[in-house]
């Protein structure tokens, strides 16, 4: 961290993460001032939207730290930028991401803006990933803890936006980052970690989304084309799900108890055509595997990589995945990758991630997933 004293703004979401981020930048003799965020106001008073809450645990640990704390309210560009896009995918048939959207398009573009506008030199967030600088570009590295690793889902930042960026407890594991907020007596030391996407928080997803997208039902098959059941509406499912298909009980007549026919049933695929959803059984069926992805969208946060052998995620919770890496394939703006093994529910409209050792290069919107040919 530089060591000279700079005015940096962190994002005080109002959890431990940023509010120890915070502390660690003000103890370092930095000039800190508070933001929290307001991007999301269609709920404000349901009982899953938390962002009043939020806003008192971040005032509660700006007071303790003693900085300043500014509301900013995103809410019009978060509607335009991040969730018309999100609902635009999620009509095409694919699962979008919208904390990489989010990242990219609010918290290091509208915030990182507004922060330069209040005359600061540097932002801060509680992110768990890591910058350095290396041959005059600044490389995005892995958080040390591997359990809460972040940089998946900062995977779309540039250059620009990465030298202007700081994040102390990428430095750090989570246990000491409880460690710290309770010994300094922050009052959001115990918090419990937010989960869910920012703008549906803890609510039930299917009813979220019921309230934006067109319902239209069609049949469940599975992959001998059998009809066993009705989807509410193909935008409702994601490729490998188990839960909510409502098919837990079909089996052939006259099969014998016990047997196969009661392995669970997963998502494999969406004729978008037809208004079909294809469902097998058994967490390993050759429809759930993929050996090679296309993505397009693409983002790279240094020079981009040649051809050549890396890691790769293609969702966030995953060890990084051996693969061989071919850009520009198989047109301009998109990549290819080939795994070594194969991976399991690929899935169009996340992001693959590409990784060299800690390095995060940065990576595309996965928009074909190609199957593991047969054994």
């Amino acid at each position: 961290m530089n060591s000279e004293k700079q005015r940096i703004v962190v994002g005080l979401s109002g959890g431990v993460d940023s509010a120890v981020t915070a502390y660690l930048l003000k103890k370092a003799g930095h000039e800190v001032v508070g933001i929290f965020m307001k991007n999301w106001e269609d709920d404000d008073d349901s009982e899953y939207c938390s962002s009043n809450i939020d806003f008192v645990d971040a005032a509660a640990v700006a007071d303790v730290i003693g900085i300043e704390i500014e509301h900013v309210n995103f809410a019009a560009d978060y509607k335009d930028r991040v969730f018309a896009a999100f609902l635009r995918e999620y009509q095409a048939g694919r699962t979008p991401n919208p904390d990489v959207l989010c990242n990219a398009e609010i918290k290091f573009k509208a915030f990182l803006d507004h922060a330069m506008r209040l005359g600061a030199e540097k932002i801060a967030t509680g992110h768990y990933a890591r910058v350095r600088e290396l041959n005059g570009q600044v490389q995005l590295l892995k958080g040390l803890d591997p359990l809460k690793d972040q940089s998946y889902f900062l995977h779309r930042l540039n250059q620009a936006q990465l030298a202007k960026t700081l994040f102390p407890v990428g430095e750090l594991a989570k246990t000491e980052v409880r460690r710290i907020a309770e010994e300094i007596g922050l009052p959001n030391a115990k918090k419990k970690d937010s989960t869910g996407i920012c703008f549906i928080g803890e609510r039930p997803f299917r009813e979220f989304l019921n309230r934006y997208l067109a319902h239209q039902p069609g049949p469940i098959k599975d992959e001998r084309g059998r009809k066993l059941g009705e989807h509410v509406g193909l935008s409702f499912y994601t490729l490998g799900q188990r839960q909510g298909l409502g098919i837990g009980g079909v089996k052939e007549k006259g099969a014998p108890r016990g047997g196969g026919e009661h392995a669970p049933w997963f998502v494999a695929r969406k004729d978008m055509q037809s208004n079909t959803l294809y469902v097998v059984q058994g967490h390993e069926h050759p429809w759930l595997l993929s050996h090679s992805l296309i993505a397009d969208d693409i983002s790279w946060t240094g020079t981009p990589p040649g051809y050549g052998g890396f890691g790769a995620k293609t969702r966030y919770r995953q060890a990084d995945a051996a693969c061989a890496f071919t850009p520009e394939s198989p047109a301009p703006g998109r990549f290819r990758l080939d795994f070594a093994q194969p991976q399991w529910a690929v899935t169009p409209g996340q992001s693959a991630v590409l990784y060299d050792g800690e390095v995060c290069l940065g990576g595309g919107v996965i928009a074909e997933a190609i199957a593991a040919p047969p054994v």
